[in-house]
């Protein structure tokens, strides 16, 4: 009877060893990245995508894209698809690693703001030192938590910083924190069904945070960007509608989309490409508009100066 259940503990223990692997090989591969480098006393990582119409005779622009909390690099890739237009329209593409567990950007305020701002800025020094990269063409997006990274670099770092894109982005980065010398054009997307970033701000049912009214947030960016008081109306959709602030301090214009219906997503992503329900709050994502090929056009209307 005893060589019996040393015989079954054996194989459980087996089955268990065998199921940590699986579960660490596939984490491993979902959190693939292929470049380090030590910032603020901290080893950060990331995963870049160099097309191969790339040309080290040529100064081409970077993308920086920045994953929500509890994603990964490799999973924005996939769900962006910024790797495909990168192939198209000749740029770079890196996509940063965030910190702890689950991964997250401090977007707060400092010291963790201050660490993260240090890996981004080593990271183009980085990408700088290894491409020929175009200085007045590098860009920031990023979804949910990512979102709010990209503001915060837009605060932080708007002599390297272009312009920048945010999908359902949770900023949490107070204004009187936000200094930037320069004022910073920007993109954003936000659905008004957005069950984790209230559209209508506060807190929702996952983050006890009180988030800013998206509109507001919005017409302050563009306030604070000197622009004119009444946006211009853009061309409606069936699923979305967006307004464009004008006439603004240095050219930094800032476009808004309302994505009617729209969940926790980014607007044209991938639908199929697996994000937690946890964090989507299995929202709707709307294929209407392209938030990666609207946010490159942008991008390409707003280098730095």
């Amino acid at each position: 009877m005893k060589k019996i259940l040393l015989h079954i503990f054996l194989i459980l223990l087996a089955i268990l060893v065998v199921l940590c692997l699986a579960g660490w090989v596939t984490l491993s591969i979902a959190y693939r990245t292929n470049g380090s480098l030590i910032a603020a006393g901290e080893t950060r990582r990331y995963l870049l995508y160099v097309p191969d119409s790339y040309d080290p005779s040529t100064p081409t622009p970077l993308v920086i894209s920045f994953h929500g909390l509890a994603a990964w690099p490799d999973q924005m890739a996939k769900i962006s698809r910024w790797n495909d237009l990168a192939d198209e329209q000749g740029f770079l593409v890196v996509y940063p690693m965030g910190t702890g567990s689950p991964l997250a950007w401090r977007t707060d305020g400092d010291p963790g703001l201050a660490q993260e701002v240090a890996f981004i800025s080593g990271l183009i020094d980085q990408l700088e030192g290894e491409y020929h990269l175009d200085p007045k063409r590098i860009y920031a997006n990023g979804y949910s938590q990512g979102g709010a990274m990209s503001f915060a670099l837009s605060c932080e770092l708007s002599e390297r910083i272009a312009a920048i894109g945010s999908a359902a982005g949770g900023i949490t980065l107070p204004w009187d924190k936000c200094s930037p010398p320069r004022p910073v054009p920007a993109i954003v997307f936000h659905g008004d069904a957005d069950p984790r970033i209230p559209f209508k701000g506060g807190p929702s049912s996952m983050f006890d945070f009180p988030f800013p009214r998206v509109d507001d947030w919005v017409q302050t960016l563009a306030e604070r960007n000197g622009c004119l008081t009444e946006p211009r109306a853009l061309p409606d959709s069936s699923e979305a509608s967006g307004v464009q602030y004008t006439g603004c301090d240095q050219g930094a214009e800032v476009t808004y989309y309302t994505i009617h219906g729209g969940g926790h997503t980014w607007p044209g992503g991938v639908v199929g490409y697996p994000l937690p329900e946890w964090i989507t709050g299995n929202g709707y994502t709307s294929d209407d508009i392209d938030a990666t090929r609207l946010m490159w056009d942008f991008f390409l209307h707003h280098p730095l100066e």
